[in-house]
């Protein structure tokens, strides 16, 4: 191999160095800025040694002055050899400020850019960390919002321009309250970007899915990212878009993170409401900050008595469960002894309003309705659209259906109806349909059916699938209208902004699929030991929420307590956790529903009002 020449080893050296960045290439400007100074100097006292005044260092000082104010030199006078070498000092201070500026201005605009994208670590405590960006940041951040009575910081990191974040959180949330939101551009992904984060002082990560092509990959190799930290961050909560993906991030993230699996919460949930007019309401109120919350607590006054008898313990807040040892049991058998160490789950405005009441509230006897059991019959169940979460939803309808029930599929998307062999209760049909066209949907009578799902059709961007969606609904009410009909409609949408509009509609119920992944992300946030009482309510095994016809319960037309409709429930094995009122189910934003009312507040139900309930089948 050749050796390497001195010039070659010089010029080698000379481009590592200013390759190091703005500080080097004004050091190499100041050093060649210095050398021109002290030639020049060392010129004029050389050659014109009679027209420089005090010697060596007033020439340095006369020839400094000359670099690094080039207009000078026109006041100048003297021999021609002493203007020469003024003029060449000059004209090198010409070039050499002018470069100087250049790079100064250069080197200020990176580093704004580098202020911009927000390169600084966050030194901050007990705040919570999102990592990524999705639509369910802004449901995330406004729930958090609400939740934070003092002041406290939501720090973000995603793989977006930091300005860009922080004015689209601007536009959807104006006033964040006492909150900081502080957003930080970088990858989730790479260990040097989530050091600015601060993580071991955080109180907790959610790791979003992002919107595009295979979303569940980011999530898992953010996942393994934060494991590789070997413990140096909070407890994690994560959203997984495709339930097969969920036994790979479990790996991927260890015991310390929590995964909601996000499409089988939303078929849980249309499946559900198309059940039970008002489920996802009701779901949504439990999930978010504004009224009702879920609280666990110790309450060792309530030990040795029976989950019936702690019904009433309370007089505003709503008993629904009891956490033990062996797991979450809500609502379970009236008989169950509350133990030493249990926790009771109840549903409170706030959790300083959790106390006992000083006696039970009063019980109206001749208010209540003797219970009566209601045979399973076969029914039509019509879906319209398809995506890649209709199948899971067609299999958990099988599991609430009688047998002999018929449920048609009509859709133009070219999967409908796959891989749904082995149906037990359910004959499957799929018709090709163009679910928007008025007279391809008069062709499936559906006057027929008792319920119909809409699905957002995943060929589309969400904007265009939530508009196709409405299309369909505003169809289906004039079918309703004109033909005088009436079955039950649940319908899929991504964007809450679009609620207001599909209200028109007159939908039994909307799924906003997004929203409640949200929500149920910024609780689990917030507190992550509900995520088991949360997994039972979204489980199809157990009980679940109904919302059941309040003539079912108490006698309509007549005042009783809100203590009469749970003793009512009670004796059916039955928690009354609230009722929704028929003719406010079109006012946002509970839609009709209360959550936890007072146990001695007077209420008299109506035809069509519903008393909401945690019950099995």
């Amino acid at each position: 191999m050749a050796k390497a020449k001195t010039r070659e080893r010089a010029r080698y050296w000379f481009d590592n160095t200013m390759s190091r960045g703005t500080g080097a290439l004004i050091g190499w400007l100041a050093a060649f800025c210095a050398a021109l100074i002290v030639a020049a100097a060392m010129l004029a006292v050389w050659l014109t040694p009679g027209e420089v005044e005090n010697g060596v260092p007033g020439a340095l000082w006369t020839s400094l002055m000359r670099t690094l104010s080039p207009g000078k030199i026109a006041s100048d006078d003297g021999t021609a050899p002493y203007l020469a070498i003024m003029l060449i000092a000059s004209l090198g201070g010409l070039f050499f400020v002018s470069l100087f500026v250049g790079l100064l201005s250069a080197g200020l605009k990176t580093k704004v850019e580098d202020l911009r994208k927000g390169r600084s670590r966050i030194i901050e405590s007990q705040h919570t960390v999102i990592l990524g960006w999705s639509d369910q940041v802004f449901t995330i951040v406004a729930e958090l919002v609400k939740a934070r009575e003092q002041k406290s910081v939501i720090a973000i990191l995603a793989d977006k321009d930091k300005v860009s974040m922080e004015d689209d959180l601007r536009d959807r949330i104006p006033d964040t309250g006492r909150v900081r939101v502080v957003c930080r551009t970088g990858r989730p992904t790479e260990s040097a970007h989530l050091d600015l984060m601060n993580l071991g002082a955080a109180k907790s990560i959610v790791v979003l899915s992002p919107s595009g092509e295979d979303p569940d990959a980011h999530v898992i190799k953010t996942l393994l990212a934060l494991a590789k930290r070997r413990g140096d961050h909070p407890p994690v909560v994560a959203a997984i878009a495709d339930s097969g993906n969920m036994a790979a991030a479990r790996l991927a993230g260890g015991p310390g993170v929590h995964l909601v699996d996000s499409d089988d919460t939303a078929a849980r949930l249309i499946v559900q409401s198309s059940r039970q007019s008002g489920m996802s309401v009701v779901c949504m109120d439990l999930l978010d900050f504004d009224d009702g919350e879920i609280y666990l607590r110790k309450a060792p006054s309530l030990t040795g008595k029976t989950y019936g008898q702690a019904l009433s313990a309370f007089e505003n807040a709503t008993l629904i469960g009891l956490k033990r040892a062996t797991g979450v049991e809500l609502n379970p058998s009236t008989e169950t002894v509350i133990a030493d160490g249990d926790d009771v789950i109840v549903i409170a405005q706030d959790d300083s309003t959790i106390s006992l009441a000083a006696r039970p509230a009063a019980v109206d006897e001749t208010a209540i309705v003797r219970a009566s059991r209601t045979r399973l019959e076969p029914e039509r169940t019509l879906v319209l659209g398809w995506n890649g979460r209709a199948s899971t939803i067609v299999r958990y309808l099988d599991g609430y259906v009688a047998p002999g029930s018929v449920l048609d599929v009509a859709a133009g998307h070219p999967d409908a109806g796959a891989g749904l062999g082995g149906l037990r209760n359910l004959t499957l049909n799929v018709k090709e349909c163009e679910t928007t066209d008025r007279y391809a949907l008069e062709s499936l009578s559906v006057g027929l059916y008792q319920h119909v799902i809409v699905l957002s059709d995943d060929r589309f961007e969400p904007h265009h699938a939530d508009t196709r969606t409405l299309m369909s609904l505003l169809q289906l009410r004039d079918m309703q209208t004109v033909m005088h009909e009436r079955y039950s409609i649940v319908s899929e949408m991504h964007d809450e902004n679009n609620r207001e509009l599909a209200e028109v509609t007159e939908a039994d119920d909307i799924v906003i699929s997004d929203t409640v992944i949200g929500l149920l992300l910024a609780q689990l946030a917030e507190n992550r030991h509900l995520s088991e009482v949360f997994g039972y309510l979204f489980d199809s095994r157990g009980s679940e929420i109904y919302p059941r016809p309040a003539s079912d319960y108490v006698t309509e037309g007549r005042p009783v307590t809100f203590a009469t409709v749970i003793e009512s429930a009670r004796r059916r094995g039955e928690t009354a956790i609230g009722y929704r009122r028929a003719d406010r189910v079109s006012e946002a934003p509970h839609f009709g529903v209360v959550l936890n009312p007072a146990k001695s507040a007077e209420l008299e139900f109506s035809a069509g009002d519903k008393v909401i309930v945690l019950a099995e089948r």
